[in-house]
């Protein structure tokens, strides 16, 4: 399965459909990695394997949190990650999370909305990771295509 993961990360941080397509933002040692992308963009075999429904009508989003330790290693660890997108017209979405354990050291969160063409979220992402009471905040806006 991870040569699944590293090929949706591919295909997220490359895909010419999302401008700035792989974001991060830093806490202390903590790195939280996220990006957003129509669910067409995976391939088939990616979207049978995580259970994604492709449609150019359905935005993916992807939540990976990262820990570095004293020696500069990075390492995957488990969180709660709740995310809520608000369009443009003021309509708020709570997009439901699940995480994906590979076992191999790769944990990450995926969840799924359905867009509109041409239209615009704003996503505020909630981060808590295990061990942490207070969770950290990442807030990104994404313009999905569907045409």
């Amino acid at each position: 399965m991870k040569r699944l993961s590293l090929a949706l990360i591919f295909l997220a941080a490359f895909s010419p459909h999302s401008i700035m397509a792989q974001q991060a933002q830093e806490f202390g040692e903590y790195t939280v990695h996220y990006n957003a992308l129509n669910s067409s963009l995976i391939s088939p075999e990616i979207a049978t394997a995580y259970n994604i429904r492709r449609s150019s009508s359905r935005g993916l989003i992807n939540i990976s949190v990262l820990k570095t330790s004293g020696d500069e290693v990075t390492t995957a660890v488990a969180a709660i990650v709740i995310t809520t997108g608000r369009n443009l017209t003021g309509q708020t979405r709570t997009v439901k999370m699940r995480e994906i354990n590979e076992g191999d050291g790769a944990i990450y969160y995926i969840g799924e909305l359905s867009v509109r063409n041409m239209e615009t979220f704003d996503f505020t992402v909630l981060v808590t990771p295990e061990g942490h009471s207070e969770p950290f905040t990442v807030k990104f806006r994404q313009q999905f295509y569907t045409e």
